[in-house]
């Protein structure tokens, strides 16, 4: 994508970042180019996007620089093989197997959205800091390339100490050719680094300290410090690999092939070449290859790959089907509404590799944080080594070695995986469960809601209100009255619209000719039906203009309190009549709210309904209410609840657009309109209420987590710091104390995996 000033968003997958410095170094030698900004750098996703001006810095020097540091760049589009890269384990193995509240605004159009990112798998084999190649992903670790790395060490290590055994006389020199040969790769990385203007890397701290330890007579324990350095590399690419394996297979779940429907006979076509509106046929067994709507045909479906419910769902014609899922009993014909570019799976897809961008505040933290703390800790080593022997005579050898074991606890990894990790594997867990957050921010913020405003209709309810009463005035017969009425709402998605057509279909009244409907923002619709304008609103707006005398308000306010809600239709200063209608609360909803409130969370409902309709659904939920609101009035409740701490936003309709965006944590339900659920920081696939507690204690997990990791990485860093200074530990157990670091908190991330967000602590 090119601007208008010259500069290119560029985007590349980037194979082998297996811990935070990886990302560090990338995104600190590229930024450093002239012409290159905005730099944005993936661990989980691969991913490296950057704005770049062409005219300074092509892309061939971008990806020479990436290559220097020992890493694999390939453009990120150029994949043959279109293969989807998210940072979330283990969601394939899981998943093998329109509306707005009544602010009647409903015509509203779906926009589309923006591509899925794709990536391509490249080789990697660089020697040193070895990285994750794609090429080694499924081998076991001894067939990649870091496993060939670590063997051939040990064997060195084990020559040496063989020769050591028979000629002692000469037993240094082999362990001094292993440590060379072994640090030889890293070295040279060290040195591509710091001509970039990076001196402090884990590459550069194992080199000096490895040749240091040479200098000061240590060769066997610098050998050793080779092979653990490689030991852990191996043990930082398996953990960090557990991290992407699984969902590289979630595109696999869409097929590659559909059956489309041309003239009568169907045709084996390329799933990726759908467009919107062609008809397909899915056979029993078969997944569903686009998103779509149901023309013929009743089955099963199973919905598991993308919304983790576990029970297949019966669909007929008319409802709503998900790419990936799966048609279980019989064939169905399915009409296709999205391409493959904006399917469930590809939003899905392009959400969480997008989501690393919004990283959380702690993440942010932490990177200023490990900024400064290498190099504070190569000055504490280099105090180490000078001060003792300068300023109190003691001997340079002790406090040389006790320096080098500093230099290897210098490196952060372990700390700046910490956040991303825990973020990624908390991802995955709501991905399986159709709990889906963009990214850390949303995360750590979702932990710190103490309330919650729920949007009414299709959020709380079902979203499919049935006509339950039909009153006339004057003259007017109920044929009329509906065929008015319908002309009015034709074309409209919102729900009360729909149970006006399903009310004229099922009483088999064709809606009169209509044009120029017009939505009246919370209030209502407005249309040319016939030759003459005519409405279908709220009672109080009629009663304004004239719609409805007081003797129609009444009879709406007794609709109202008995939880329905009523519509007013009349033309120009002409009642035609009323039309009531209920909408059932979702069974799941107050056990929700009972949920929300042992959590210590407050919930309150937002809605454009009359207070009346609002009090009955409220009270058989416990909950407090706020009704009559145009979307400004929820927008403003917002920010007054706001004040207060952290706040989400749970809605479903374009009129709640502006409320979720001013959320801490604005939420779309899975069934809501587009414009919600890109607006949304985060959705939920299965539109079950409950699925809200269960974000949020999956967020709370999370940030627990990263809690955890954390203590475990300063803790580590700060033991052996101290024991190290003080000689109790050396070399080897530095090194272990920096990956063993970063192994120990990215396994403590990985048990996000195994989380329940659904049980109850």
């Amino acid at each position: 994508m090119t601007a208008s000033n010259g500069e290119t968003t560029c985007d590349w997958t980037v194979s082998g970042m297996d811990c935070g410095s990886c990302a560090t170094k990338i995104k600190d030698a590229v930024a450093r180019l002239p012409g290159v900004s905005g730099v944005e750098v993936g661990i989980m996703t691969e991913r490296l996007r950057l704005t770049l001006d062409e005219a300074q810095t092509g892309r061939d020097k971008i990806e020479k620089t990436v290559r220097a540091l020992g890493y694999q760049i390939a453009p990120r589009a150029a994949s043959a093989k279109k293969e989807f890269v998210l940072p979330v384990a283990e969601v394939a193995k899981e998943h093998a197997g329109e509306h707005a509240d009544h602010n009647h605004v409903g015509h509203d159009q779906r926009p589309q959205a923006d591509a899925a990112a794709k990536r391509e798998d490249s080789g990697h084999g660089s020697p040193g800091h070895v990285h994750d190649d794609p090429a080694d992903r499924g081998k076991r670790w001894y067939q990649t390339g870091k496993g060939k790395l670590v063997i051939f060490t040990a064997l060195l290590l084990g020559v040496a100490w063989i020769i050591e055994y028979l000629a002692p006389e000469i037993g240094k020199w082999p362990f001094v050719a292993a440590c060379v040969i072994g640090v030889a790769p890293v070295a040279k990385r060290a040195f591509a680094a710091l001509r970039m203007g990076q001196p402090f890397t884990i590459e550069s701290l194992m080199t000096v300290a490895a040749i240091g330890a040479l200098f000061i007579d240590a060769a066997a324990e610098a050998a050793i410090v080779v092979f653990l350095f490689a030991v852990g590399e191996v043990l930082e690419g398996v953990a960090a690999g557990k991290a992407r394996e699984g969902i590289r297979a979630l595109a696999n779940l869409v097929p590659k092939t559909a059956l489309l429907e041309v003239n009568g006979t169907t045709k084996e076509v390329a799933a990726a070449s759908l467009s919107v509106g062609q008809m397909i046929l899915v056979r029993p067994g078969d997944r569903i290859p686009a998103d779509g709507e149901i023309s013929e045909g009743t089955s099963g479906v199973d919905e598991s790959p993308v919304t983790g419910e576990s029970v297949p769902k019966t669909r007929g014609p008319g409802d709503s089907v998900f790419a990936g899922s799966i048609n279980t009993e019989a064939a169905l014909r399915v009409k296709v509404t999205k391409g493959p570019e904006d399917n469930t799976i590809a939003r899905i897809i392009r959400l969480v590799e997008e989501a690393e961008e919004a990283r959380a505040p702690t993440e942010r933290f932490i990177d200023r944080f490990s900024r400064w703390y290498m190099p504070a800790i190569v000055a504490v080593a280099a105090l180490v080594v000078l001060v003792p022997p300068l300023a109190f005579g003691q001997p340079w050898d002790t406090w040389v070695y006790r320096g080098l074991a500093l230099l290897l606890i210098g490196c952060p990894c372990a700390l700046v995986i910490s956040v991303p990790a825990s973020i990624a594997s908390a991802m995955s867990t709501g991905a399986k469960r159709g709990l889906l957050m963009k990214g850390g921010a949303v995360i750590e913020a979702a932990a710190k809601v103490n309330r919650i405003a729920f949007d009414k209709t299709g959020t709380l309810t079902h979203g499919r209100p049935k006509v339950t009463d039909v009153v006339v005035f004057g003259t007017t017969t109920e044929a009329e009255l509906l065929a008015v009425a319908a002309g009015v709402e034709t074309g409209s998605s919102h729900p009360l619209a729909i149970a006006i057509l399903n009310k004229a279909k099922d009483a088999g009244v064709a809606a009169l000719p209509s044009r120029d409907a017009k939505a009246l923002m919370g209030k209502g619709v407005i249309a040319t039906v016939g030759e003459a304008s005519a409405w279908v609103a709220s009672p109080r707006y009629a009663m304004e203009n004239g719609g409805l005398d007081g003797l129609g308000l009444r009879q709406a306010t007794v609709f109202e309190e008995d939880g329905k809600t009523a519509v007013a239709v009349f033309r120009e200063k002409t009642p035609l009549g009323l039309i009531a209608m209920r909408d059932e609360p979702r069974t799941d909803a107050k056990e929700a709210v009972r949920q929300l409130t042992a959590m210590g969370v407050t919930s309150v409902i937002l809605t454009g309904d009359n207070p009346r309709t609002a009090a009955a659904i409220a009270g058989g939920l416990g909950m407090e209410f706020q009704a009559d609101m145009m979307p400004e009035d929820k927008l403003k409740a917002i920010k007054t609840m706001s004040e207060r701490g952290g706040v989400m936003m749970i809605g479903d309709g374009i009129n709640d657009a502006p409320a979720l965006k001013q959320a801490s944590v604005g939420v779309a339900m899975g069934s809501g309109t587009d414009v919600a659920l890109e607006t949304a920081d985060a959705a939920i696939l299965r539109d079950r209420v409950t699925d809200i507690p269960a974000t949020i204690r999956l967020s709370r997990a999370a940030m627990a987590n990263i809690r955890q990791n954390v203590t475990i990485a300063l803790g580590l860093k700060a033991v052996f710091l101290v024991t190290s200074v003080l000689g109790l530990t050396g070399l080897w157990i530095a090194i272990l104390a920096d990956t063993g670091a970063t192994v120990l908190v990215t396994l403590n991330a990985l048990r996000l995996l195994r989380f329940n967000p659904e049980r109850e602590a």
